[in-house]
């Protein structure tokens, strides 16, 4: 038996640039303890595996890091849709809904000005706890300056808790060296574990902010792309009016830093007592290929878990 697997390029402008996301469709079959083996095979921030046609709920996904089952994330949500919408729904549908452990996700295409640009309706903003400036300088490896006063550190949540921490400038931005340590204490016994840090000095002059996402619970040293985390600096931006307005429509770049330039769209707009915030960019289609199962009898050594000897004894095909 096979399982197709695509592998795309979210939040980027051409390939080999952006997050990178491997689909796995037709995984209904498949345990999460071989999820999770396969999420770390493929070792990108995420991997996602549609379990089954859609319901009434939408299509059902879910999302594994290299070290563990995540509730949402943002590239995956959109690089997900673009797969079911090419490859597994009737047509080209311009809306797709995906049922993830956090709910009902819908993604949206939409053109604008000539671009293709899938946009998600992201879960409405829960605002947690204020942190400490000189905490989140020490975790970032930063003087206590750097991290800008004037605006809060503060917990914020579309359905992956993330930490928001405003920079004074790209400089500090640039200058981050994560202390493991220190990160490992500020998480400990907290549900975020995703560190944002924002900057008002993006490197292009048609981008609006400069952003880095850090998480190495999660496996993932530092992220290209984050949709999550960077909806819930849309909401964060919008609470407290950072750019000026409630009224939030900006261009974001991330992943600069690592050789992956991404840019992604952000729109947050009050909504009685709550924000509700939208997250957009291109996907780009890298590859395709099969997970196939093992061909031959094989025993596992005593050290060896069952998914983990089918996946490292699994061939791959890609076609690029």
């Amino acid at each position: 038996m096979t399982h197709s697997f695509h592998i795309v390029d979210v939040f980027a402008q051409e390939k080999y640039a952006g997050n990178q996301l491997a689909v796995v469709t037709g995984a209904g079959d498949l345990s999460g303890e071989e999820m999770q083996a396969i999420a770390a095979e493929m070792d990108y921030s995420e991997t996602t595996f549609v379990t089954g046609e859609p319901t009434d709920s939408g299509w059902p996904v879910r999302i594994f890091t290299p070290t563990e089952e995540v509730p949402f994330a943002g590239h995956p949500t959109l690089g997900t849709a673009s797969v079911i919408r090419q490859e597994l729904a009737d047509g080209t549908p311009e809306s797709v809904v995906l049922d993830l452990q956090v709910g009902e996700v819908p993604v949206d295409v939409r053109n604008e000005e000539g671009t293709e640009l899938l946009w998600m309706r992201q879960q409405p903003p829960e605002f947690g706890e204020s942190l400490d400036h000189a905490e989140l300088a020490d975790v970032l490896g930063l003087d206590a300056e750097q991290v800008d006063d004037a605006w809060p550190v503060q917990v914020v949540s579309t359905g992956l808790p993330t930490i928001i921490v405003p920079l004074e400038d790209r400089a500090a931005l640039e200058g981050i060296d994560l202390d493991r340590q220190a990160y490992d204490d500020l998480v400990a016994g907290r549900e975020a574990k995703l560190v944002h840090a924002v900057c008002s000095e993006p490197r292009e002059a048609e981008h609006d902010l400069a952003v880095r996402m850090f998480s190495p619970y999660y496996g993932v040293p530092e992220d290209p792309a984050t949709g999550s985390a960077n909806g819930c600096l849309a909401a964060y931006l919008s609470k407290h009016e950072y750019l000026g307005s409630p009224s939030v429509d900006v261009r974001v770049e991330q992943g600069y830093e690592m050789g992956r330039p991404s840019v992604l769209s952000l729109r947050a707009e009050p909504d009685g007592d709550e924000v509700a915030v939208q997250v957009g960019g291109q996907v780009v289609p890298v590859a395709r290929g099969d997970l196939l199962r093992r061909l031959m009898p094989y025993t596992p050594s005593a050290r060896e878990s069952t998914a983990t000897c089918r996946l490292h004894h699994a061939q791959t095909q890609l076609h690029v």
